[in-house]
């Protein structure tokens, strides 16, 4: 791909097949795929290498390396990018010549994808490992190999779902890490409120998308999209946050185990949250706690 297809958009002698629009976007069509292939090639392989005779320790060789693997993060986050410009590109004559050239039976698009297909993998195969290497010297190793890589899975599903979010004036990045995000029923009970409002908002939940940041809680509400692949992904409209400095948290709300309370400025503002299911539920009080304290 890097040769066949990246390359030969600065080749001057293909350059005649290259619409303009298409031109200098070999940033956005390979996002970092470079870096990917240079880090396997000089780093990662020479290192898995050195386990060939002692494949039950590849687990150190995954958690030396970890930091590294946090560039398919940055490689999935420009994917949505690089699928629509794809789109209206894919029925160019420069792609169909240096796929000729390649021989290749799959278009590039298949290739693209294999990045995304690899850091997803890597859970199976250590998962399979750990499965026969339960009483061996690097099991300890694998597991935490293992957890990490669903960390660095788990930040790639939840950046994906974060630059999808449409119409929020400040800057995401100054809110801090993302830690969680998933989707909820809400009600909302503000003290300020008209009596009529709520008793109104007692009964009928929102559906609302959060997004919890180290600095705040961003409350959105998800736009199903019709389309393919990345296209299909939803998009959230941004509609409030709450800054977590003047947050509090009620973890148990009587009469349901997949409810809790988050309320703003001494109890103005309540909104309860309820949770697909308790674990869910738990899990989010737990990270909400963390950042509280």
């Amino acid at each position: 791909v890097l040769q066949g297809y990246a390359a030969e958009m600065d080749n001057p002698l293909m350059a005649h097949l290259i619409s303009p629009e298409l031109q200098n976007k070999k940033d956005i069509l390979f996002g970092n795929m470079e870096e990917i292939y240079h880090f396997h090639n000089r780093i990662f392989l020479r290192e898995l290498e050195n386990y060939i005779e002692y494949p039950e320790l590849v687990g150190r060789c995954f958690l030396d390396q970890m930091e590294d693997f946090q560039i398919y993060e940055k490689y999935c986050q420009n994917k949505p990018r690089s699928e629509s410009l794809w789109r209206q590109f894919s029925d160019s004559v420069f792609f169909q010549e240096c796929q000729r050239k390649l021989d290749h039976k799959l278009s590039l698009d298949s290739y693209l994808l294999k990045p995304v297909q690899r850091i997803t993998k890597y859970q199976l195969l250590l998962k399979e490992m750990l499965k026969y290497s339960k009483n061996c010297e690097g099991a300890e190793d694998l597991q935490e190999a293992l957890t990490s890589i669903l960390g660095i899975l788990k930040a790639v599903n939840d950046s994906m779902h974060q630059i999808a979010i449409t119409g929020y004036d400040g800057n995401l990045n100054e809110l801090g890490k993302l830690l969680m995000q998933g989707s909820f029923n809400v009600w909302t009970d503000h003290k300020k409120g008209h009596s009529k409002v709520k008793d109104f908002a007692r009964f009928k939940p929102m559906q609302r998308h959060l997004f919890l940041h180290e600095k705040a809680v961003l409350f959105c509400k998800k736009r199903e999209e019709n389309g393919e692949g990345y296209e299909k992904a939803p998009s959230y409209s941004y509609k409030h946050s709450l800054n977590m400095a003047a947050v509090g948290i009620t973890e148990n709300v009587k009469g349901d185990a997949k409810k809790f309370e988050i309320w703003y400025n001494a109890r103005e503002e309540v909104y309860i949250i309820q949770a697909p299911t308790p674990e869910v539920k738990a899990t989010w009080v737990n990270e909400i706690r963390k950042v509280l304290t």
